[in-house]
């Protein structure tokens, strides 16, 4: 696989000869021509090389390949428990599919990758999926990934005069524009008589707002996990409001439409995977914050810390529908989208049946 965008971690380079070493002796086995044909790069021979290592039929030239776009973000840590702990490969060789693995720093950029037909699929916060879906992406949420109001926050510097939301008002807010953090501020402003355009908005990402924080460059970031945590522990930033009371949170995973209705049992797969990794961080929080702390450039003390924030489930319930109904509402009253989201067809429950 090529991209700017694509990393590999070590343990996919471990994959990655795993793979490979199985797929050679596979092809030994069928004697010295095939091993000849391989090496000279025949266009009829399989070859795993556009794979990022993840398990799955040795002949990817037959298998179903989900291209993920995934976000580094404590989040998503069902996901990457899964990955990292071999669910993913599991559930996937199951029904013959295997995957590739591109990561992203928000979901908007994500949206980019799924609409320039990069991606089949991402998990994103609720907003940057409303956002897609509104400027006329066929995708379809087919689960939840996880919940958590204290998981986004507006943060000020440690020593800032700001004591409250309403003191926002006239100065510079760093966000990344369409991502669920401009949804919480856009609530958390209204609930003061104000609006996004009361304060002077700075996009930035994830990645870059801390570093505008701590030099002064704005006066709050609205921000989520592990940023928070990592600012708040090593006296760099407060909180100045989260989105206990007003925001639940909610992290999807949603499909492009015509992928998913050709290959049902990959995304259930994928739902199957992460279930087991819920169970696994429910049963043992601490060991699952020690495996993907890594994954998120944190230690594995900071990631206890931050796994209490959520509650990681791939369920769909009423109230996880009207949440995300209330987000679209209010976006398109917001004018934060220009087009109208039809709910019934946005939201698909049925592989989580």
């Amino acid at each position: 696989m090529t991209g700017t965008k694509l990393y590999i971690y070590k343990k996919e380079r471990v994959f990655i000869m795993k793979r490979f070493l199985k797929a050679f002796a596979a092809v030994v086995a069928l004697g010295i021509s095939a091993v000849m044909l391989t090496a000279c790069g025949s266009s009829s021979s399989s070859s795993s090389e556009n794979s990022t290592g993840q398990s799955g039929s040795s002949d990817t030239s037959s298998s179903t390949v989900l291209r993920i776009a995934a976000q580094p973000f404590p989040l998503y840590t069902p996901v990457f428990v899964a990955y990292d702990l071999g669910y993913l490969d599991e559930e996937f060789e199951k029904v013959g599919a295997e995957f590739t693995w591109q990561l992203f720093n928000s979901g908007p950029l994500v949206n980019e990758a799924v609409a320039a037909g990069e991606a089949d699929m991402g998990f994103m916060a609720d907003l940057p999926a409303i956002i897609a879906k509104s400027t006329g992406q066929p995708i379809e949420i087919v689960s939840n990934v996880a919940y958590g109001e204290k998981g986004l926050a507006v943060l000020v510097q440690a020593d800032s005069d700001i004591k409250s939301v309403a003191e926002l008002k006239g100065k510079k807010v760093a966000y990344a524009t369409g991502s669920y953090a401009q949804h919480l501020l856009a609530l958390l402003l209204s609930n003061e008589g104000l609006s996004l355009d009361d304060v002077e908005t700075i996009n930035l990402g994830a990645g870059d707002s801390p570093a505008a924080l701590a030099a002064g460059e704005v006066d709050a970031i609205v921000i989520w996990e592990q940023f928070i945590s990592k600012l708040t522990s090593d006296g760099t930033a407060k909180v100045l409001a989260d989105g206990t009371g007003v925001k639940k949170g909610n992290m999807i995973t949603y499909f492009v439409s015509d992928y998913a209705d050709a290959h049902p049992e990959v995304v259930k797969a994928y739902i199957t995977a992460l279930n087991r990794a819920d169970e696994y961080i429910q049963n043992d929080p601490k060991a699952a914050a020690e495996l993907v702390a890594a994954d998120f450039s944190i230690d594995s003390e900071l990631m206890e810390q931050i796994i209490p924030k959520f509650t990681y489930k791939t369920a769909l319930d009423a109230d996880d529908i009207a949440e995300i109904t209330k987000v679209k509402d209010f976006s398109l009253d917001a004018g934060i989208i220009s087009n109208d989201v039809d709910m019934d067809s946005f939201i698909n429950t049925s592989y989580l049946d």
